[in-house]
């Protein structure tokens, strides 16, 4: 699998700041301290999604081109409780236009911390996309580092046994774990659409 240069295209708020919908896009999104982010840069290769230590920084879609091929598309984290809820609300509408209007939206990878339990924001976004939408839905669970291997095995397995026609899989950006295969299935998602190696 050849290596895709990873670059930042421009962030955008509405449909019409969006980049042309002529590439096929994987979408990333998750709390706001699920290290989604880091997962971003680990995957590029490159530092290119900023890295804060300050809750639900990115307030903007931002659009990433890879090789050419296809898009990473950052979106703005949830469950910010920090912030006020008039500014939650606009964020929550602009993650859901861009989630249910993108045409060529792929694929969406949920980044979840392993310590969090799967709650009814996670539920209802996986009803909604992934069953009733139909799009590929991969669960990240981030940050086993956290855990013992024992302890990350199990919530994986917990996990996996409740959500059919998912794939869960896990991460530490910190040691370096499950990069590589998490950046091969979304490569041969991608493959199977026609993009050639």
């Amino acid at each position: 699998m050849r290596h895709r240069t990873v670059k930042f295209i421009k962030s955008a708020t509405q449909p019409d700041g969006y980049p042309p919908s002529n590439l096929p896009e994987i979408a990333f999104l998750g709390r706001s301290n699920a290290g989604k982010s880091s997962l971003l840069n680990s995957l590029s290769n490159h530092k290119i999604a900023k890295v804060s230590s300050t809750p639900g920084k990115t307030a903007l879609i931002n659009f990433f081109d890879v090789g050419g091929d296809y898009r990473f598309v950052d979106l703005p984290g949830y469950g910010y409780a920090s912030r006020s809820r008039k500014e939650r609300e606009g964020w929550e509408r602009m993650i859901e236009t861009y989630l249910f209007g993108r045409e060529n939206l792929q694929a969406l990878v949920l980044v979840m911390d392993i310590r969090r339990k799967w709650t009814d924001d996670e539920q209802m976004l996986f009803d909604s996309l992934g069953e009733e939408r139909g799009l590929p839905f991969v669960v990240v669970l981030n940050k086993t580092d956290k855990l013992s291997r024992g302890a990350a095995a199990n919530r994986k397995v917990q996990l996996s046994k409740g959500l059919k026609d998912c794939m869960v899989m896990s991460s530490s950006v910190l040691k370096k774990t499950g990069i590589k295969e998490i950046k091969s299935l979304l490569e041969l998602g991608i493959l199977k659409l026609g993009i050639s190696e």
